[in-house]
């Protein structure tokens, strides 16, 4: 597999753990990350997952009932150094039984990631940048301090 192929995997793979509803999986994709939240604020894996524990309603089929389209990757791999730079778009769109399917969030990534002992892993990812919001009442709780306009 190439360095592209397996980086671009994991950015696809975070939005089926976070579609499935299996949070643990999501978060432990950052063991070894950092994840920027908002100005100044750095949160572990373990931060991440008591953070979305928090804010995500998880539906009796035990998912979000969301599904996370991350797209336009744009990686930037440095093969000798095994390290790499992504930046990408991600289109949240939300369905229940009475919530018609729509977009309830856009935004952007911007990951980095090394390779360790030949496979690649997150090593950070500003997870700030939320450019448009549209309903979100079903997914998050509104009641959450600052979220309007960061997550």
């Amino acid at each position: 597999m190439t360095s592209y192929n397996a980086i671009t995997n994991l950015l696809y793979r975070y939005a089926e753990h976070i579609d499935s509803g299996n949070l643990e999986a999501a978060a432990d994709m950052f063991r070894h990350a950092r994840i920027k939240r908002g100005p100044g604020i750095l949160l572990s894996h373990s931060d991440i997952l008591a953070f979305w524990r928090q804010i995500v309603v998880i539906y009796a089929d035990g998912t979000p009932r969301t599904r996370h389209m991350v797209t336009n990757p744009i990686v930037e791999i440095d093969e000798v150094a095994g390290a790499a730079a992504c930046r990408s778009c991600y289109t949240v769109l939300q369905h229940l039984d009475d919530f018609p399917l729509q977009v309830i969030a856009v935004g952007r990534y911007h990951d980095e990631f090394e390779r360790v002992d030949g496979e690649w892993r997150f090593s950070f990812r500003d997870y700030s940048f939320m450019d448009f919001r549209g309903d979100l009442s079903r997914h998050i709780p509104s009641t959450l301090p600052g979220f309007a306009t960061r997550i």
